[in-house]
């Protein structure tokens, strides 16, 4: 029980020292990042338009109904159009 009495402070201590180091760290401003800042402006990386469907998916074509599965739905029975649908 003893050991806890020395512990518990001790780790209180250690846990406010970081917390401090981590408010000095904000007020020092060692997070900006001005020059990554300048970068992300002229990359077309970062841009925030939405991309065109050719740009989506380049492999992919759309289907050409809106209806997903229309083409099996001529299938006769169930197991006909699970094959096809393999």
């Amino acid at each position: 029980m003893t050991v806890l009495a020395l512990l518990i402070p001790v780790s209180l201590g250690l846990g406010l020292l970081g917390l401090a180091a981590f408010f000095w760290s904000l007020r020092a401003d060692q997070y900006d990042d001005p020059e990554g800042q300048a970068h992300r402006i002229l990359s077309d990386r970062y841009d925030d338009a939405p991309m065109s469907d050719s740009a989506q998916a380049p492999g992919r074509q759309p289907p050409e109904s809106g209806v997903a599965g229309e083409a099996d739905a001529d299938a006769d029975t169930p197991s006909e159009r699970f094959r096809r649908a393999r």
